[in-house]
C-alpha cells in the first residue's frame, strides 16, 4: 500500500499542476513530453542489394572462363563476361545462350543448365564460350549461389 502511495503521489502531483487555474477563464497546460522517433533499419538485405552486391562480386576470373582466354581480355571484356556469366546463372533459361560483346572484336557465350539442389545450395552447370582473335576459349562447370547471393565454380571440366 505504502508503494502506491510513493508511486501515485508524484503523479497526481504532476497532473494537479497541469490543471490549475490563474483566473477564471485561463488554464495553465503541463509540459509535453515527445519521444524521439523509432527508425527500423533492416537486418537483412533486400533482394535487390543482394543481386547488386553478388553481381559486384562474381567474378570470370574464378574459374567461369579458360585461363588462355582471360590474359587476352581487356577488362572491358572481362566486364561484359562478368554480366553475362552473372544474369545467365542468376535468370537465365536452361539451354538459352547470353552472348556478351566486349572490345576489338571479343565475343562470347554463356548457357546454363537447369537449377538443382546440392548441399542446400542452387547450382547450375553453365559452358562460358569466348572467342578472342579467332581463338575460341570453351569453359565448363557447375557454379553454386552461396547463401549471400554470390556465385562460384564448385566443379570445373576442360
Amino acid at each position: 500500500m505504502n508503494r502506491i502511495a510513493i508511486i501515485a503521489a508524484p503523479l497526481l502531483a504532476l497532473t494537479l499542476a497541469g490543471c490549475s487555474s490563474t483566473g477564471s477563464n485561463q488554464v495553465m497546460q503541463a509540459p509535453v513530453v515527445m519521444a524521439a522517433p523509432v527508425i527500423a533499419t533492416p537486418l537483412v538485405a533486400s533482394p535487390a542489394q543482394t543481386t547488386q552486391q553478388a553481381l559486384a562480386t562474381t567474378s570470370v576470373s574464378n574459374g567461369f572462363v579458360d585461363p588462355a582466354a582471360l590474359v587476352l581480355m581487356t577488362a572491358q571484356d572481362s566486364a561484359e563476361a562478368n554480366s553475362a556469366q552473372f544474369y545467365a546463372l542468376q535468370f537465365g533459361r536452361p539451354g538459352a545462350p547470353r552472348a556478351w560483346t566486349g572490345s576489338k572484336g571479343t565475343t562470347g557465350s554463356v548457357a546454363v543448365g537447369p537449377y538443382v539442389r546440392v548441399n542446400n545450395l542452387d547450382c547450375r552447370d553453365f559452358t562460358h564460350t569466348v572467342k578472342v582473335n579467332g581463338q575460341e576459349f570453351v569453359k565448363k562447370g557447375t557454379a553454386c549461389r552461396e547463401q549471400n547471393g554470390n556465385w562460384n565454380v564448385e566443379k570445373s571440366a576442360a
